[in-house]
């Protein structure tokens, strides 16, 4: 059973090719591709078109689209074709055919090529918005992989544009260090030990005065503290959460 929250999430990024001859299935297919992907859908009437496109796609956006579904029978170049000369240019294409049951025959030659996902027309709404689901569902889950891969493990994101290095103990907004006071790296260096958990009041005071032996500070030493840190840094996310502690949010 598609769980519609998650493919809203899943598809919510993704840009699609969708390349058909016939100008009714095309028309049809394009609205029922737009209900369920939030990005503009391009369409192309063949296999050339398709290709071309493609190609366009790629030197005005620096990226290969998302996902391709094409049919197979097709004037000036056929599906398989098209199948061919994307995977020449892009291997890792997630790509699904549309094909009427008297295509069949065209079935073994794209498994070959490396087709996996098909789609019988006349499409069935329940068994196309399936496939949609477990491609986009993967095409999200690479991305997403591919992003945790490119982060350094001691960045911690703070903000959009605010980063905190655990290596360096350093605090950075769009890209410039912000200068801390000795407290202010104590407070963020316990924090952010783990991130988003809860930390007391006692343990704060504790660890940010621990080497203040003639000093016995209250809570308004610590609101003070924390007070110019938010003048300071605005897009910092510091809760106070009643009665227990302070915890820093992070982008997950």
């Amino acid at each position: 059973m598609i769980d519609y929250i998650f493919l809203e999430k899943y598809t919510e990024n993704i840009n699609v090719l969708f390349v058909e001859d016939d100008d009714s299935i095309r028309k049809s297919t394009k609205e029922l591709l737009e209900d369920i992907f939030q990005k503009k859908i391009i369409t192309a009437k063949d296999g050339k078109e398709g290709f071309e496109k493609y190609i366009d796609f790629y030197k005005q956006n620096n990226k290969y689209f998302d996902l391709v579904i094409t049919d197979i029978e097709m004037p000036n170049m056929d599906g398989i074709e098209l199948t061919k000369l994307i995977y020449n240019e892009n291997h890792k294409q997630p790509l699904i055919v549309l094909s009427a049951h008297n295509e069949s025959e065209y079935l073994m030659d794209l498994v070959n090529i490396g087709i996996s996902q098909f789609i019988l027309k006349p499409i069935q709404f329940e068994n196309f918005t399936e496939i949609i689901y477990k491609v986009s569902k993967d095409i999200y889950m690479n991305s997403k992989d591919n992003e945790e891969q490119s982060i350094p493990k001691n960045i911690i994101h703070l903000a959009e544009t605010l980063i905190w290095d655990k290596n360096k103990k350093q605090l950075f907004l769009e890209n410039q260090a912000v200068k801390l006071t000795k407290k202010e790296y104590l407070f963020f260096e316990l924090l952010l030990k783990t991130p988003e958990k809860t930390s007391s009041n006692e343990e704060i005071m504790f660890f940010l005065w621990k080497d203040d032996e003639d000093k016995q500070p209250d809570i308004s030493n610590l609101k003070n503290i924390i007070s110019r840190l938010r003048k300071k840094v605005p897009s910092l996310k510091v809760e106070n959460i009643y009665g227990l502690g302070y915890k820093i949010s992070t982008l997950s």
